[in-house]
């Protein structure tokens, strides 16, 4: 009864065996990205060149450039413009361009080898004014992280949403047999291997304050929770319990995990501490309870339930009361992700024989399907609420798609050679 029950939800993989731990850079297979569809209202910008930007690895104009044009807000009015530091801005001439905002800056270099002062300013057409400036520091490695930070203050000022060009992701992706945890920028830049298996390794999740990812790997032969510091390589285990060990979701505070474990039997919802101690169970019932998250305010968990007879999403506080069901349009939903600011359910829905992504708008009950693939899984929300990257297929190969909440604006992420699949988007950075 067990097995047949346990193959309504997301099956495993396998077992395996753990091979290497690392953190180095990896740069083969080139990630590439594919934009199509654009925001209801683009706003036009100008993004000029940033003086002494020639004498830098990378330039800065050029990144926050695409960092812009992924979003699918902005539309970028060409120039080959320079502006100097101290120039006057002529905002009736750009105005007349179609320009509604201006961003310049500079790339300076500083005395010490190979680091650099960048600044850059934003301007208001309409107003007639400087509406926004920065002043950083950076390396020859830092220069990206600039001009990201950068394409988020020029995103904020003019959407009032926090940027999230800054970000990072991660994912899994698997290359024959190879199996590796992968973090990047959410541009795809900057790849790093958090961990290399020759067996299955599955569902990552960002720790709040992005020094941590927990996933579930299969190298003891079974399903077995993990946490991996990004910072000082230490790997911690969270879950080792008879049966399978799955699905870690972080609480608001970083201080517990929510946990799906088939210890006593049918898989039910536990919440554990982060160093592995204190495990509590939070579901009881005559079902399968496994995909928990926790919701933005710590007080609650979704999770999915067959206990209706077909998987389901469902609520319940903290302490395992006051449980209510929170889908009801289509006979299969799985995969619950809350967005940041606790107003929109994404999941995954079977219909028509394909699963597809689904936003479910909790305040006014109405429901959006956001994708046209059919092999959809693993939702995860942009720490801003207005994105949300999943897992799909196209043809043949596994591929990331990022998808804004309005259903509008799509991109498509895939490597040159291999599958990408499980993201997690990372939380803002401090």
């Amino acid at each position: 009864m067990q097995k047949k029950k346990g193959s309504l939800l997301r099956p495993f993989f396998g077992v395996g065996l753990f091979l290497l731990l690392a953190s180095q850079a990896f740069a083969q297979e080139k990630i590439h990205i594919e934009i199509s569809g654009v925001g209801a209202q683009q706003i036009p910008i100008i993004v000029t060149g940033f003086s002494g930007e020639e004498s830098a690895k990378e330039r800065p104009s050029a990144i926050i450039k695409a960092d812009l044009e992924r979003s699918g807000v902005f539309r970028i009015i060409d120039t080959t413009t320079v502006l100097a530091e101290d120039a006057v801005v002529n905002y009736d001439d750009l105005q007349t361009k179609g320009a509604a905002a201006l961003a310049d800056g500079s790339v300076k270099r500083a005395v010490a080898a190979g680091r650099y002062e960048v600044r850059y300013s934003l301007h208001d057409m309409a107003k007639k004014q400087k509406i926004s400036s920065l002043s950083m520091a950076a390396s020859e490695k830092s220069l990206r992280l600039s001009a990201h930070k950068i394409a988020d203050d020029i995103y904020e000022k003019l959407t009032g949403f926090k940027g999230i060009f800054s970000t990072r992701i991660a994912y899994i992706t698997r290359s024959g047999r190879e199996y590796r945890l992968e973090v990047a920028d959410a541009d795809g830049e900057n790849r790093q291997v958090a961990l290399r298996s020759n067996e299955p390794i599955i569902s990552p999740s960002w720790s709040p304050d992005g020094t941590k990812v927990a996933y579930v790997s299969f190298e003891a032969k079974k399903p077995v929770v993990y946490i991996q510091n990004l910072v000082t390589r230490q790997r911690t285990v969270i879950a080792n319990y008879k049966g399978n060990n799955s699905a870690p979701s972080w609480s608001p505070d970083g201080s517990r995990l929510a946990v799906a474990l088939s210890r006593d039997g049918l898989t039910q919802v536990y919440i554990v501490n982060a160093n592995g101690q204190g495990l509590r169970r939070l579901t009881k019932s005559n079902s399968i309870n496994t995909e928990p998250q926790f919701s933005p305010d710590g007080q609650s968990i979704y999770f999915t339930s067959d206990r209706s007879g077909a998987p389901q999403i469902y609520k319940t506080g903290i302490n395992g009361d006051r449980v209510s069901r929170v889908t009801f349009s289509g006979g299969y939903n799985i995969s619950p992700r809350i967005s940041p600011d606790g107003k929109h359910l994404a999941y995954v829905s079977r219909r028509g024989g394909g699963f597809q992504l689904y936003l479910l708008d909790l305040v006014n009950g109405q429901e959006q399907r956001l994708s046209g693939t059919t092999k959809d899984e693993s939702p995860s929300f942009s720490p801003n609420g207005q994105y949300i990257m999943y897992a799909t297929q196209a043809g043949r190969r596994k591929l990331l798609s990022i998808v804004s909440i309005d259903g509008r604006v799509k991109q498509q992420i895939s490597l040159q050679a291999g599958d990408i699949r499980e993201p997690s988007w990372g939380p803002f950075m401090k």
